[in-house]
């Protein structure tokens, strides 16, 4: 017996304690009654690893020379399972742009198992790209080089910046082509194929409640949920039906937590469909996202969602409402007492996602901004002014976000400050070198009030830096940034990657040595695909 994965203890709790489909072929079809389906993956003729997050490895115990080792790069791209796994895909459905879809379920992911660590905790490892499921409904399971890249790197990118996310161990090339449609318009062609291994403590979503309360299918429901509180949320107590309004609650502000750190970084999920939110407050299903470059409230990266913008940059606190409005609805039929009890105790839930975001962005705009905190009482209006004032001259004119904010941690402060002064540090963050005129005097403005603002704190030049350099990164996952390590890694040069994830490893560091990395978006990127709009496909 191959002894390389003697060290590795993994279990199979969801799949021992949660209903299973009693149908094993594979064929795709509805599932019932059930919250998982037995599934192998597809082994891929010749495998290769192609990136992993040595940090990732280290907190899973997993030493360098077992990821690395021709055995477990087999198990990462589903040629084969280690001792104590028992691959399963799960069953969910969800809204999709705002319509319920039906049943949905893994149609490309596979969990192989849970991961104990030595401290007693579990991580899950997913494969995303290994095959097909009873919920692939028309498609083949697989997954492409560039999306695969692109949900590795974002992973790892999001953690690295302190937003809360799942993450990615490894991504592994499998030696064969898959045929997509990138844009959905009529012209498939063949692309590298890969697999990339997922790991969270669980991948339960919005969706695998709804999909048995759209269903009556109460008694599945309150199973999933039990197992949801006592394994996830073990802080509310025993699980039971008294105990769901306070889990719905703490998914309320797990979330808000999860959009206010979207919000800071300008970051686009481009696909918030209720089937792509966690329970546990993760950013989940890296498919067509983006990172906001010139400041756009409107702006949605989703090909898809042209022509509503539900998902656009500005509206993902609203959207993400309204999933939890849905989530609401799924388990408001199992909590006890009349439906009027029960839905003013989720209520109470929602209440509290907007309460928690609002508190949690006032505290991040004023971080960003260098401020000790935003005023209260009768001085906060002067405070949600300078706020508005500012977001409305970002979007008079192309100004990159995340360069004006780190720029403006190196805004002269100085009452004598001149014009030019203030000016010249954030002239960087603009992409149109003919500025209109009245632009750039609306801009002096502001700077002056936020000076004046920064001045009445009295905290050091030095402290007030280094505060807003610690939140405002200076490298972010910028489209163009992703397409270019795609690019490379297609042609079988790895090394763009490489350097681009060790980048994104220290975002909020000046790192002069990747400073190549922490520029505005090129010219030839502002149109091309992959980096101006994707579609979920990539």
């Amino acid at each position: 017996m191959d002894s390389t994965f003697d060290a590795m203890q993994f279990d199979d709790r969801f799949v021992r304690e949660l209903p299973a489909d009693p149908n094993t072929d594979g064929r795709r079809r509805q599932v019932l009654g059930a919250c998982h389906s037995a599934v192998m993956p597809t082994p891929v003729p010749a495998p290769r690893l192609l990136a992993w997050s040595r940090e990732l490895a280290q907190s899973l115990a997993l030493p360098p020379e077992l990821v690395e080792s021709e055995a477990f790069v087999r198990v990462l791209a589903g040629c084969g399972i280690a001792p104590g796994m028992r691959p399963y895909a799960a069953c969910y459905g969800g809204h999709q742009f705002g319509n319920w879809a039906g049943q949905l379920g893994d149609g490309r992911a596979i969990t192989l198992g849970e991961l104990i660590l030595p401290d007693g905790s579990r991580q899950e490892l997913q494969l995303k790209g290994a095959g097909p499921t009873p919920y692939s409904r028309s498609g083949d399971g697989r997954a492409v080089l560039r999306s695969s890249l692109r949900e590795f790197a974002c992973s790892e990118a999001m953690h690295h910046l302190g937003v809360p996310t799942t993450r990615a161990l490894g991504l592994v090339t499998t030696g064969d082509d898959v045929v997509r449609d990138m844009l959905y318009d009529g012209h498939p062609a063949a692309e590298p194929g890969a697999v990339v291994c997922r790991v969270a403590p669980s991948f339960l979503r919005f969706g695998n409640y709804e999909i048995f309360t759209s269903r009556g299918d109460k008694d599945t429901l309150r199973t999933l949920l039990d197992h949801t509180i006592r394994h996830h949320f073990a802080g509310l107590g025993e699980p039971g039906p008294e105990r769901y309004a306070a889990w719905y609650r703490e998914v309320c502000e797990r979330t808000a937590t999860m959009i206010v750190g979207w919000m800071r970084v300008g970051f686009v999920h481009g696909v918030m469909n209720t089937d792509n939110m966690s329970v546990l407050g993760l950013t989940i299903d890296y498919g067509p996202y983006g990172w906001i470059d010139d400041f756009d409230p409107n702006w949605t990266p989703n090909t898809t969602d042209a022509a509503n913008r539900r998902y656009r940059f500005g509206q993902q606190p609203q959207v993400a409402a309204w999933n939890l409005a849905q989530l609401a609805r799924a388990v408001l039929p199992v909590l006890p007492g009349s439906n009027e009890a029960g839905a003013a105790a989720l209520q109470e839930g929602l209440d509290a996602y907007i309460t928690a975001f609002e508190r949690d962005h006032g505290a991040m705009m004023a971080a960003k901004l260098g401020l000790d905190a935003l005023r209260a009482g009768d001085d906060a209006r002067g405070d949600a002014a300078l706020i508005e004032e500012l977001l409305a001259v970002l979007a008079a004119t192309p100004t990159d976000m995340t360069i004006f904010y780190r720029r403006l941690a190196e805004v002269p402060t100085a009452v004598d400050a001149s014009d030019s002064a203030l000016l010249e540090m954030v002239r960087p963050a603009y992409y149109d070198d003919a500025i209109d005129g009245r632009v750039t005097a609306r801009m002096v403005a502001w700077l002056r009030r936020w000076s004046a603002r920064i001045r009445e704190d009295a905290v050091p030049d030095e402290v007030r830096r280094a505060r807003m350099n610690a939140v405002n990164p200076k490298y972010v996952l910028r489209n163009c940034l992703a397409q270019l390590a795609i690019d490379d890694a297609t042609a079988g040069d790895n090394s763009t990657l490489h350097s681009l994830l060790a980048a994104l490893s220290r975002p909020y560091d000046e790192q002069p040595e990747f400073e190549r990395f922490a520029g505005r978006r090129p010219e030839w990127a502002r149109n091309r695909v992959g980096c101006s709009m994707l579609s979920c496909s990539s």
